[in-house]
């Protein structure tokens, strides 16, 4: 991005506001002529761009300083091909906490009409509708305060400046568990931990991925340390090796990204602890040294690497990977050299583009490039580190295309993770789809598709969780034929024990009861669905496929002695209120992925509950 401040421009008349149409504003079309008496900072931006968000965090002091004299614009001009999706734009708007108009122009016409060049870029409209000051890239809130002081003088002088409220008018607030989360990880308990990034929390669920255990944050914007923590749109999380986390007392790792902090998390009370940072954003200088006194910029992404010996950091903000080693508490610049682009070769003179998804493939750490629409990883080479790419060609070249890696296309992947079978699952975030890598054919293709904006994942019993970050939610898209596959060959992995089960015939049995005042919703026909696979294929002879009752007679193969059962069940249930005419109804769904041992002794029957108590055992 460009970081060139271009000298004011007299007396050039404004051009018109020309969109698709405004957000933020009520539902009210505005035009230039709404904006007269104010001073008008207009932000050309796109939500993909890092430069973009800081320009908004830099912004809102400004915004609260002259709330009665200026107003702020957003002029949102795509980059992405989603991010030309209205929808999306208002998911971002909401994500960010842009707490101003928006002019939604997807055809970039007033961009044009502007001349703008680059994102961001910043114009200063006074009072009378001229343009005074532009200035493109990130850093200029001194330059603008100083503009906007001048000319607030100036028209004050002149009996043109108008004070008084703004046209900004705040959406309706959405209620829901989680808003925009960023990243997942499996902690030791079985539980998954998420980054509630706009709640500016992290939440702790249950295996399901829907019963809350605890959240952890205040939901206040912040960074307080303690008991009452406080983060500002936290992303990525890493867990350490049990032995290093014993050592320095928290559990794990969080990138704190607008604060440009790294947070240690102790996992046995939820106490917090800042690791690194001084919570201002590293721009120039040094970017090594103890911890607390080096600067960070935008961190979005952390994984424990062992080969690197500490925490890699995905440093979206000046295109890097830092490396914060728990131990001594130092942080150091571990790859790129600030340069925005795409460039492979030894570590230290690497290009990347808003690295934004790390995932520790053993002897390769892999990344999401996410403005490159890449994928690539990082190895040891000789005495130090190289950076490979395995899909993406540069800034400007991005699509959905599967097939060999050199022609596949992604479209602004956030996050990455490693799959049972070696494999690399990837967000692929603005193609609303996830999709898998294979290293050793350098082939690409598409595991699941709409998933609203998925930004990470992780592997949980062999089967891929991924954070639907504009659905607010965590999802399990990958279907439970194509996941049997994907962890073929690899249950041994599985870290929990094994559930023993006889040879030969068993009963499968999930257990669902209705909460109570519900019942099951069967209007429209069975109101259940359950769905079985296995790996390997050959160990069910009879039981798998779909069906309708949520009890099913397995047959099991001779000589298969461990294995993997797929179960997916679901069911609708409804109000029970004859008094109600259209009562409420849900939808309960659960996925398993059973690790099995055959043994003589084992039991006939398998339940699973899915809701309820299992009455039988």
């Amino acid at each position: 991005m460009s970081v060139e401040q271009q000298k004011p421009r007299a007396r050039v008349r404004a051009p018109e506001l020309v969109g698709r149409g405004w957000l933020n504003t009520g539902g009210e079309e505005l035009r230039l002529k709404d904006f007269r008496g104010k001073v008008l900072v207009l932000d050309f931006w796109t939500f993909c761009c890092i430069n973009c968000l800081h320009v908004l965090d830099e912004l809102r002091p400004l915004e609260a300083e002259f709330a009665a004299e200026v107003v702020t614009v957003g002029v949102h001009s795509p980059k992405f091909e989603h991010e030309a999706d209205p929808a999306a734009l208002a998911a971002a708007v909401e994500r960010y906490a842009v707490h101003h108009p928006v002019l939604d122009d997807p055809e970039l016409t007033t961009w044009q009409n502007y001349a703008v060049k680059a994102w961001p870029t910043l114009v200063v409209v006074d009072p009378e509708g001229y343009v005074v000051h532009v200035a493109a890239g990130e850093g200029h809130v001194e330059a603008l305060r100083s503009v906007i002081t001048e000319v607030i003088a100036e028209h004050e002088a002149k009996g043109t400046l108008h004070r008084g409220d703004g046209p900004y008018v705040p959406p309706e607030a959405p209620e829901t568990t989680l808003r925009f989360p960023g990243k997942v990880i499996a902690l030791p308990s079985g539980n998954l931990l998420v980054s509630d990034s706009a709640n500016h929390s992290l939440v702790e669920f249950a295996a399901d991925g829907e019963t809350v255990v605890r959240r952890i944050g205040t939901g206040q914007r912040g960074r307080a340390d303690g008991a009452a923590p406080e983060f500002s749109e936290p992303g990525g999380l890493a867990l350490l090796p049990p032995q290093v986390a014993e050592q320095v007392g928290y559990d794990v790792v969080v990138a704190d990204t607008v604060n440009h902090l790294l947070r240690g998390v102790r996992l046995a009370d939820g106490h917090v602890t800042t690791l690194a940072g001084t919570g201002e954003q590293w721009r120039d200088g040094s970017d090594s040294g103890p911890g607390p006194e080096t600067p960070l910029t935008s961190p979005w992404d952390v994984a424990w690497w062992e080969p690197a010996g500490g925490v890699v950091i995905a440093m979206a903000g000046n295109h890097t990977l830092g490396l914060f080693d728990p131990v001594s508490g130092a942080v150091r610049r571990f790859a790129g050299t600030t340069v925005e682009g795409l460039r492979d070769g030894a570590a230290e003179e690497a290009f990347f583009a808003q690295t934004s998804g790390l995932a520790d493939g053993g002897d390769r750490l892999w990344l999401a490039d996410s403005e490159t629409s890449a994928l690539r990883w990082v190895e040891a080479d000789g005495d130090g580190f190289a950076v490979r790419t395995a899909v993406g060609t540069g800034l400007f070249d991005f699509g959905h295309a599967d097939g060999p890696a050199e022609q596949a296309l992604l479209q602004h992947p956030l996050g990455v993770a490693v799959l049972p079978d070696g494999s690399v699952a990837i967000c692929d975030t603005y193609n609303g789809a996830v999709r898998r890598y294979e290293p050793a054919t350098g082939e690409v293709s598409t595991l699941a598709t709409d998933v609203a904006e998925p930004s990470g994942a992780a592997v949980v019993d062999g089967e891929l969780v991924v954070v639907a970050s504009a659905a607010h939610r965590l999802e399990r898209p990958v279907p439970p034929g194509v996941a049997a596959r994907l962890v073929e060959g690899a249950s041994q992995q599985v870290k929990r024990p094994a559930t023993e089960i006889a040879p030969g015939e068993v009963e499968l049995a999930v257990v669902f009861t209705p909460p109570p005042g519900t019942k099951l919703d069967e209007r429209y026909g069975p109101s259940t669905r359950l769905e079985i696979s296995s790996s390997p294929e050959g160990l069910l002879l009879e039981g798998a496929g779909a069906g309708t009752d949520l009890t099913r007679r397995l047959v099991l193969a001779d000589g298969i002695e461990q294995g993997v059962l797929h179960v997916v069940a679901q069911a609708a249930s409804c109000d029970d209120d004859p008094s109600v005419e259209h009562p409420a109804c849900r939808l309960t769904r659960q996925d398993w992925g059973v690790p099995i041992k055959i043994s003589a002794t084992g039991p006939k029957r398998l339940p699973l509950v899915m809701g309820g108590l299992d009455t039988e055992s």
